[in-house]
């Protein structure tokens, strides 16, 4: 497989080339993409440097698959220009999300909805995939009436520019600030900017992707998204009222059957899903089973997952070992590999 990275010098753009090594992703060719100033430039990918190109030369090259991290502005211009040469452009922004002809992937929810006609695919947003990997087996036995979630979300889903304004406040420097307020020994409910309906468009964004993915208009979903002085991963209290009743030993069981998913749930023994468990990994950890006492057909949890990577570039190149599997993009003879 030809594969191109663009965004390639971005913290998800890191994390992609070393998810693609890590998992034995079968790169015969690597096209770095990064904007302008960084062309030129060397990026490792197992063991060997790689010079960063021009998304022009990207495209000459006729990459069979074009992962993207670079914005939604970006990915908004140039991932039309990909398609039409015939790439498949996984996209990690949010441009694309929400248009209806794009389909929005989870591979463990509805990886079905992809063909070989599929050009541009979305990656969703960081907090919804955990979420929905954890919904999906519920909601195909209990039926989901209704979701609460309130998340509490790493720096390193903001940037570098976030990491390194914690890291300045922890050592008491001034520094170039992500974010309005400070983040270290603080907690900031805000994440995106705020819309007219005072939700934030990061919590509206887990509403409307949840609905898309898990395929069904009825479920509604509240979220409150919370950015926290933590790298590693990203946490959600989430609360699932269902139609049916449920067992809570029968959902354990479920979950535990359910592909990416690992129950980590033993309080006698303080085991609980931590972003230092999930940090580098790319399972989705679910702890703190237990039934809603205040309300019939309902359940809390707590979901865990590193955000870089199975909220970005682990999700986005498990779509492509999808359609590589099921022959939908690159040669036959490799997709038979």
């Amino acid at each position: 497989m030809k594969v191109a990275v663009v965004g390639a010098t971005g913290l998800v753009g890191t994390k992609m080339l070393q998810v693609l090594a890590e998992r034995n992703f079968p790169v015969t060719e690597l096209y770095p993409v990064a904007s302008e100033k960084s062309i030129g430039k060397k990026v490792k990918f197992k063991d060997k440097e790689y010079e960063v190109v021009s998304w022009q030369t990207a495209i000459e090259k006729r990459p069979d698959v074009a992962l993207f991290s670079a914005g939604g502005s970006t990915s908004k211009e140039l991932a039309p220009k990909f398609a039409e040469a015939g790439i498949v452009v996984i996209d990690n922004s949010s441009a694309w999300r929400m248009e209806p002809n794009i389909a929005l992937v989870v591979p463990e929810v509805n990886a079905n909805v992809l063909s070989k006609d599929t050009k541009i695919i979305a990656n969703p947003n960081c907090s919804t995939i955990q979420m929905v990997v954890v919904l999906k087996p519920l909601h195909d036995k209990y039926k989901i009436k209704r979701v609460v979630v309130s998340t509490y979300q790493s720096v390193t889903g903001t940037g570098v520019k976030a990491v390194d304004q914690l890291m300045d406040e922890r050592k008491g420097v001034e520094g170039a600030k992500a974010y309005p307020h400070p983040i270290d020994m603080n907690l900031i409910p805000h994440i995106d900017v705020f819309l007219e309906n005072d939700y934030t468009k990061e919590e509206m964004k887990m509403v409307n992707e949840t609905k898309k993915i898990m395929g069904d208009d009825s479920i509604r979903v509240t979220a409150t998204t919370v950015r926290v002085p933590v790298m590693g991963g990203h946490s959600e209290s989430v609360n699932i009222e269902f139609e049916n009743d449920f067992d809570v030993a029968e959902v354990r069981e479920l979950l535990s059957n359910a592909p990416g998913v690992v129950v980590y749930d033993d309080v006698k023994n303080l085991k609980y899903p931590m972003p230092l468990l999930a940090h580098d990994k790319d399972d989705t950890f679910v702890g703190r089973i237990r039934r809603d006492e205040s309300q019939a057909n309902t359940l809390n949890c707590w979901i865990v997952s590193d955000n870089l990577r199975k909220g970005a570039a682990t999700n986005a190149i498990q779509i492509a070992e999808y359609l590589m599997a099921h022959k939908l993009v690159g040669n036959e003879e490799i997709a038979a590999v």
